[in-house]
């Protein structure tokens, strides 16, 4: 049977996303597991698969646009489906139907695409059958007027429907979604119904299209606040705003405590030296930094966990993610198994996310996980930082420059040695503070004795 394709829910901080290409074009035949489209969130780009084989009847949304999750953008045809099949379903989204396709248009609401956009439209197709009110039918002229707009009255236990954001900026807010009138189709509420309650104490008009209310709520940010003479207001990314929400999650439900140790980089610098006459694959002193951080999560499992407020997730494998800051802003890709992987390995898997980083080609996957982040900022220069957890991980490891000092030697003279400077965030919630130490004493142990990291 013909089916839409939807947009998918790939970030749960977004109700939408950008439709960045399409790998197929109208008429092809695709099998299953092969890419569709490419999505981009505010971090990273997601390929689609097929989930059958099908054949791409009609593409409804065009690369570059930005999508509701769960609206239409293309429509398939199974194998064997005929062609009158998908331009039925197309019709329903305001398409030029085929001519035996007209009983099926009939079924939907009998307002011209010019004054109901697909993307309302195709939303309503969207959400369950129960949220279709039988007295909406009569109305049809304020539908016109007000598409996908409910009365803001609902009845007892009446499910409401809203997406993953505005219900987070709800709850934080404290604001009662029972008192929201939606702007979305079928009246699903919106970050940006959220928004505006929060802005101004109002809902967000009624009639007011989807595309058409998220332009004012961007642009509240930068006209909430005066512009001082001289400034001038550089909007805003997603990026740079997902960064800020998370950093300060972070920092607002994690009980941050903080760690500092100066390790000898002598021994490690020497190795590195041997390592790369050999190696085919140059190791930056952040790549052994990494895996040695990964050896110490294996010998200190309490610290390979995350937190949630239900339990502590702890962990076979060790993951790490690495602070990058790339073109497009600051990412963690995360690297998988780094206490199993080779050297070489893992100096290739970080130069590759890094480039990738740069161009804005990492999978929203690649972001995910991980129980530590190490961040690195030794190479500017930096003598030593703390840095904000990456919830819901356990910590964050902060690495300053190493550089030649005065130290006190085994026999009691001066002497100089290289020192790095570390900082170790921890959250108290998933973990104490003798679990922390003695990761990193051993993290310590096993920097100033590298041969430990490549055996």
């Amino acid at each position: 049977m013909a089916t839409f394709l939807r947009m998918p829910g790939v970030s749960a901080d977004s109700d939408e996303a950008v439709l960045d290409k399409w790998y197929v074009a109208e008429g092809d035949s695709v099998k299953k597991g092969q890419p569709l489209i490419c999505v981009e969130t505010e971090k990273a780009l997601v390929d689609v698969d097929a989930d059958a084989d099908y054949t791409i009847h009609t593409i409804v949304r065009a690369g570059g646009e930005t999508v509701t999750v769960g609206d239409p953008v293309g429509v398939l045809l199974e194998v064997g489906d005929d062609k009158a099949a998908g331009d039925a379903l197309l019709a329903q989204l305001g398409g030029a139907p085929a001519a035996e396709a007209a009983p099926a248009a009939e079924a939907a609401p009998a307002t011209p695409a010019e004054e109901a956009p697909a993307e309302v439209i195709a939303e309503d197709l969207a959400a369950p059958a129960t949220t279709v009110e039988a007295p909406a039918a009569p109305a049809a002229a304020p539908a016109a007027a007000a598409p996908a707009t409910p009365a803001p009255a609902r009845a007892d236990g009446e499910r409401i429907f809203v997406s993953p954001l505005a219900r987070k900026m709800a709850a934080e807010h404290g604001i009662n979604l029972e008192t929201l009138t939606g702007s979305g189709p079928r009246g699903r509420i919106r970050k940006v119904d959220v928004q505006a309650a929060i802005d101004g104490g109002a809902q967000a008009p009624a009639a007011a299209a989807p595309a058409a209310a998220a332009a004012p709520a961007e642009a509240a940010p930068v006209a909430a606040q005066p512009i001082p003479e001289g400034g001038t207001p550089v909007p805003n990314s997603k990026l740079r705003r997902l960064i800020a929400s998370r950093l300060q999650q972070s920092k607002r439900d994690a009980p941050h405590f903080y760690l500092k140790s100066a390790l000898n980089m002598d021994a490690l610098l020497g190795l590195r030296k041997q390592l790369n006459e050999a190696s085919p694959v140059k190791i930056s002193v952040n790549d052994l930094i990494v895996k040695a951080a990964a050896r110490a999560l294996v010998d200190v499992p309490e610290l390979n966990v995350t937190w949630t407020d239900e339990a502590t997730i702890t962990y076979q494998q060790v993951d790490v993610a690495v602070a990058v800051a790339s073109d497009k802003g600051l990412v963690t890709p995360v690297f998988r198994n780094v206490a199993n992987t080779s050297l070489t390995g893992l100096a290739s898997a970080i130069k590759d996310a890094v480039a990738r980083a740069n161009e804005g080609r990492l999978q929203q996957n690649e972001l995910e996980g991980g129980t530590l982040t190490i961040s690195n900022l030794g190479m500017f220069g930096v003598d030593e930082f703390s840095a904000i957890i990456n919830p819901p991980q356990a910590g964050i490891l902060a690495v300053g420059a190493a550089k030649p000092q005065i130290v006190v030697g085994a026999d009691g003279q001066p002497a100089v040695a290289t020192l790095c400077n570390v900082t170790l965030s921890v959250d108290h919630r998933a973990a104490d503070g003798a679990i922390a130490a003695q990761w990193l004493a051993r993290f310590k142990e096993i920097i100033e004795n590298p041969l430990q990291i490549v055996i």
